[in-house]
Formats: structure tokens, C-alpha cells, sequence
């Protein structure tokens, strides 16, 4: 029962995919440890993730019970919700285990990221919400340490949330290492299954969905990235996941207006952890780029730069504006040199072609926007083909271009936009970057 207990608490779980016994479910149900809920209520309402729109809300001949359910086509991809499926949930409130906990990270902080953590621990302490308006490699990471380290020696459970797997599956070890004794899970699409009760959660905001009231604290970092910023259920899944004083602290580098408004208590940093300014992007045309590819061609100033990345043995991305032209570009990239490699948000061996390119297996990447975020490689060298894309808003190339420069050692590099004409989304986020860099001066 304590393996169900460490499982349910704070989660809201279809009951045939619990992973015990039946019968054992049926007693904890018995005892009143766990309550059943209707999949959708009467009112028409998806218990897991709050939706309510008809539009996605939608009744259907049900084979399970014979009769016109309704399901929720907004989460369908965590498991088909209806109105005749049981959700469990564990009712008996965790006990609070405040202890000494081990913290293993010991680095120092700057000035300014002191005073951030202050100002946030400040805010999780008052149970207030808290926006960190913190530049590409402010040290964002870092900031956060000693408030989570706080929260977990008082027996808080803390769940550090963020729209993409690729920034997860990059805070996973960070954390792990920075806690050695708390138990971490790391939650994403198809993530392995893990055992005990989570102290620290690492997830994604769609894994969310599956919590309800279970956090004490919430942390979301790139609140301003896709999925999370365009899905309102993703909002949503974050505030059910929370007990109903939790403070949630937001992180981005370019955040919304709407959220800067959202939140009263602000912290920003506008200046890299190592001093060094953030690089700013050139531009350099590439005229009918697409064409170019399609006809089989590397365009020649895109070669030329390829070259030289692979002559300085320099690690390289390549952002392109779609999965179709990566495909297309690839084995024209490989006939340059035969360690490039492709990598898009459809790849299962995404993870592993990261860690080939920051172990030198892998002299560059063809990627898209999966990339843009919550990647770190040292002398890593950026280029955006067709950088006038719409794909490439402001928001989109100021992340891109953090990619560059953020060690220490070697804080300088290149970022070329290459463009088939320049845009506003283009001068917008070089402006933005040039502002940061006079204001991280100040």
C-alpha cells in the first residue's frame, strides 16, 4: 500500500493504467485512501485537464458502456478520457518530512543572481508568484538551486515544469546532481517508469496534466515557449498541479508582455553570469536558398561557412525553417562532411544526437526549432537558414542566438542570420539583444 501511496499522491490516474494490483486499488478505495472521479463530469467538464469547449469535449457511441459518453480530444494523447472512465486520486495528504538534505553544487554566484535568489526565496517564503526576466546564460539554473535547496530541507514538494522535453532532459542531471539524496523524477512523452514518492519533479507542462494539488512549490521555466504559451490547457494543467497556495515561479529570457503584466514581483538580469555581452547576430543574404536545395545545391556563402566551422573545429547548428528542408539539405550537408547530422522534434535519437555533438562525435547539426532552447555546448557556432521565415519570430532568433557564447572559457561566437530578406521579427530580436547588452553594462 505504501507503493500505491508514494505512486497516487498528488496524481490523477485512468485506474486500469495504475500499474498495481486491482484488488489493492479497490482497498485503498475501501479505506478511503483514494476517491474515484468520472472521466468527464456532468457538466461536461475533462477532469485531467479542465477542458470545457464543446469543440473538444465531444460525445461519441461508447463500446465500453454501451451508451453516448463524451471524451476529451485535448488530452487524448495521454490516454483517452470519457465520461464512464474512473480516475483515482489519492485523498490522504502527504506528510511532511522537513530534514537536512545534501546539496551538491558548489559553485558560486554573481552579484546579480545572488540577488535574484533572494528576491525569489522571498517570494515562495510570502507565497507570491515570481517572474525571472533573465537573459540567455544568466545562469538561470544556478538561480534556482538554493530556493529549491530551502523548499526541499522544509519537506516541500517542488516541480520544476518547462514546455519542451529537450530543456528537461538538459535540467535532469544538473538537478540530480545537485540533490544527490532526493528522490527525482524526470517526466516526458514515453519516459521511463520510476518508483517512490518524486521529492523534485522534472517535467514537461503537458505531463502536468496527470497532477492535481500535488506541489508545494511550482517553477516554469521558458513560460514564454511553444506548446505553453499558445495552449491554455497547459496553464491550466499548471494551477490544478498546485496546492491551492503555491507560488509558481516563472523563467524566460523573452517573456510575454501578457506575463510581465500577469505578474507583479519581477527579478531581471540582463547580463551573463561570465560578464561577456551577448553575441550579436550578423546578416548575410542567401538569396533562393530553397531553391538552391531543392535542386540539390548547398548554397555557396552557406558552404563557405560550413567550411570554416569544420576547419576550426568549431560545433555547429544549423536552424532551418522546416522539417521538409532539413530532409532535403542533409545529404547535400553530408557530402561536405559525413559527421553532420539531422535532428527535428519527430527524431527518437534527438537526446543522443546532442550529446554526440557536445562530445565531438558529431561535428554539426541540421535542426529546427526544437533546438532553440535549453541547449548548452561549449564553442558552439549558430546559423539561421532563412532567417526571414515565419517560423523565426523575435522571440524564436533571441533564443537561438543564446545558444552561442554561454561558457566561461569561451564566451565569444558566431551567429549568422542568412536571410532571402531582411524582416522586422530579424531587426526586432537584434535590437532586443543590443538592448540587453547596454543594460547588463549598467
Amino acid at each position: 500500500m505504501q507503493a500505491i501511496e508514494a505512486f497516487l499522491t498528488g496524481r490523477i490516474w485512468i485506474r486500469q493504467f495504475i500499474p498495481f494490483p486491482q484488488e489493492l486499488i479497490q482497498a485503498a478505495i475501501d479505506q478511503g485512501d483514494a476517491i474515484v472521479a468520472s472521466g468527464i463530469s456532468a457538466d461536461g467538464q475533462c477532469a485531467r485537464c479542465l477542458e470545457t469547449s464543446p469543440e473538444y469535449v465531444i460525445p461519441y457511441t461508447c463500446a465500453t458502456c454501451g451508451t453516448v459518453c463524451r471524451y476529451c480530444r485535448a488530452c487524448i494523447k495521454m490516454g483517452r478520457i470519457s465520461s464512464c472512465t474512473e480516475l483515482v486520486l489519492w485523498r490522504t495528504p502527504a506528510v511532511i518530512n522537513a530534514r537536512p538534505r545534501a546539496f551538491g553544487w558548489a559553485g558560486n554566484l554573481t552579484p546579480l543572481q545572488e540577488s535574484a535568489t533572494k528576491a525569489i526565496s522571498e517570494s515562495i517564503h510570502k507565497r507570491e508568484d515570481h517572474l525571472l526576466y533573465a537573459v540567455c546564460g544568466a545562469g538561470k539554473t544556478e538561480i534556482l538551486f538554493f530556493p529549491v535547496y530551502e523548499a526541499l530541507q522544509k519537506g516541500l514538494r517542488i516541480c520544476i515544469a518547462a514546455p519542451r522535453t529537450d530543456v528537461i532532459l538538459e535540467l535532469s542531471p544538473r538537478f540530480k546532481q545537485a540533490f544527490p539524496d532526493a528522490v527525482i523524477h524526470t517526466l516526458y512523452g514515453d519516459s521511463p517508469e520510476q518508483s517512490g514518492y518524486g521529492e523534485i519533479i522534472l517535467a514537461t507542462t503537458h505531463q502536468l496534466q496527470r497532477f492535481q494539488e500535488a506541489f508545494d512549490l511550482l517553477f516554469v521555466d521558458e513560460a514564454d515557449a511553444f506548446p505553453y504559451s499558445l495552449d491554455p490547457s497547459l496553464e491550466r494543467a499548471v494551477k490544478k498541479a498546485g496546492k491551492r497556495s503555491a507560488p509558481v515561479i516563472y523563467i524566460s529570457a523573452t517573456p510575454s508582455h501578457a506575463l510581465q503584466k500577469q505578474i507583479t514581483r519581477h527579478t531581471t538580469i540582463f547580463r551573463r553570469y561570465h560578464g561577456a555581452p551577448l553575441p550579436v547576430p550578423a546578416y548575410r543574404a542567401l538569396w533562393n536558398y530553397e531553391r538552391h536545395i531543392r535542386n540539390g545545391k548547398i548554397p555557396p556563402p552557406l558552404k563557405k561557412w560550413i567550411e570554416d566551422k569544420l576547419q576550426k573545429q568549431q560545433p555547429f547548428l544549423l536552424f532551418f525553417p522546416s522539417i521538409q528542408l532539413i530532409e532535403q539539405a542533409i545529404p547535400l550537408l553530408q557530402k561536405i562532411d559525413s559527421t553532420i547530422a539531422a535532428v527535428h522534434s519527430k527524431d527518437p535519437q534527438r537526446k543522443e544526437k546532442v550529446m554526440q555533438l557536445r562530445g565531438g562525435a558529431l561535428s554539426g547539426l541540421a535542426t529546427s526549432t526544437i533546438l532553440e532552447r535549453g541547449i548548452t555546448i561549449p564553442h558552439l557556432q549558430v546559423a539561421v537558414i532563412g532567417a526571414d521565415h515565419r517560423v523565426f519570430d523575435r522571440s524564436a532568433l533571441i533564443q537561438i542566438a543564446g545558444r552561442v557564447g554561454r561558457s566561461a572559457t569561451d564566451p565569444a561566437g558566431e551567429v549568422i542570420f542568412f536571410h532571402n530578406g531582411i524582416t522586422r521579427q530579424m531587426d526586432a530580436a537584434r535590437q532586443e539583444i543590443l538592448f540587453y547588452n547596454k543594460e547588463g553594462k549598467a
